[in-house]
């Protein structure tokens, strides 16, 4: 016959103490969620595409790259040339174009809206890879656009997601 334990204080903080230990020698990648992968199409050449990557990969993103030009990739995720810059992307199931600075990216991936991603035409002075020591601390302001579907089959409509002035 087995006899019933009530744990007193001491054993339950004992335990508690045990688990956070146990916990503390978990590997690192265990305790961190993953990073969100990000495939990237740019030009092999192209030094402020490479720039936007390390700020993305500061701030915790993954890349799988392709250095063969982005304008197929663009047209094939429905984004018209008007809205184009330097480098496309995909992460999350969502369009991103251009200098998009990494913690929009991530607000869109929390938010999660109904739109094609996002994007920064043309190429910016001041936004993430387009901000090196060649421009001298110049900052152009600039929007980042939400790119949703239009009313017309294959057109697209755009807001204002963030702006930076």
């Amino acid at each position: 016959m087995m006899k019933n334990h009530i744990p007193t204080a001491a054993t339950r903080r004992q335990a508690l103490a045990l688990l956070a230990t146990g916990a503390a020698t978990l590997p690192a990648w265990a305790a961190t969620p993953a990073r969100p992968l990000v495939e990237v199409w740019k030009d092999p050449d192209c030094g402020c595409c490479k720039d936007w990557i390390a700020h993305m990969q500061r701030n915790g993103f993954a890349f799988r790259l392709h250095d063969n030009g982005n304008t197929g990739a663009r047209a094939r995720l429905g984004l018209p040339m008007r809205l184009g810059s330097c480098h496309t992307a995909l992460v999350g199931g969502y369009l991103v174009e251009g200098h998009v600075p990494a913690t929009d990216v991530q607000r869109l991936l929390k938010e999660r809206p109904q739109a094609l991603g996002l994007a920064v035409p043309g190429m910016p002075v001041g936004s993430p890879g387009m901000d090196g020591p060649a421009y001298q601390g110049r900052r152009d302001p600039f929007d980042v656009l939400l790119v949703t579907r239009g009313k017309q089959p294959g057109d697209v409509a755009t807001r204002v997601f963030a702006s930076y002035r």
